[in-house]
């Protein structure tokens, strides 16, 4: 299987930790990095970011159109018609970015796994599966996928990783109440779950970035 293509920012010449971000559907790596920069974590020391490409499918509902997606979209049915193959094939790839992390000399229990959307679900079904101790999972504008394997497939290594979520209250894309009953799912499995909604459609605001630098800051200052 391919490596995955990556952007990489460093806010030092010697990062002590590592945030992988997962971008949403038809974007790529460059679309968070802008919010990125906008995180101040000095506190911690210096970060890498590492932003991958999604590899280029055909995504069902958009007419075959290909695109980078991190798994095909079948349908609006998010849960009924799930892509289980695209989901596990892109989670050994995600995978494969926290194991060269740690070749590069950062530990799992230093690197945060963050995704928007798509790259939220990948970031959720992938941290909870992870065999070692992630710093962090954050979920923004998405949902838990393949959420009925979640129990007989999580790994208790993450079961006490701190987990960020964060929504719009007007997402069209994917509704809030599909991020509240993931939320209420992982919360129900014991999971730490820090949920935020904001007033926003399928985006990021300013006062979500806020909310998770803070969460970083904490997180990364316990490990």
């Amino acid at each position: 299987m391919a490596a995955l293509e990556t952007i990489e920012q460093q806010t030092g010449p010697n990062p002590g930790a590592t945030i992988i971000v997962l971008h949403g559907l038809g974007a790529d790596g460059n679309d968070f990095v802008p919010i990125a920069q906008e995180i101040d974590l000095a506190s911690i020391g210096d970060v890498r970011y590492v932003f991958p490409h999604a590899p280029v499918i055909p995504v069902t509902i958009n007419n075959g159109y290909e695109m980078r997606a991190w798994y095909d979209i079948l349908g609006m049915e998010l849960v009924r018609r799930e892509d289980e193959a695209g989901l596990r094939r892109s989670r050994l790839q995600v995978e494969a970015l926290i194991e060269r992390e740690a070749e590069r000399g950062i530990a799992a229990n230093r690197i945060v796994l963050m995704g928007f959307s798509q790259g939220c679900a990948m970031a959720l079904m992938t941290g909870l599966r992870y065999k070692e101790r992630l710093a962090g999972i954050v979920g923004l504008s998405g949902y838990l996928p393949l959420a009925g394997t979640t129990v007989a497939e999580r790994t208790d290594a993450n079961v006490m990783t701190p987990i960020f979520m964060g929504h719009g209250t007007q997402d069209n894309v994917v509704p809030a109440e599909r991020g509240r009953a993931s939320r209420d799912m992982l919360k129900g499995l014991g999971y730490d779950v820090q949920w935020h909604e904001y007033p926003m459609a399928h985006s990021v605001c300013m006062e979500e970035i806020q909310d998770l630098n803070a969460w970083l800051v904490r997180t990364l200052a316990k490990t």
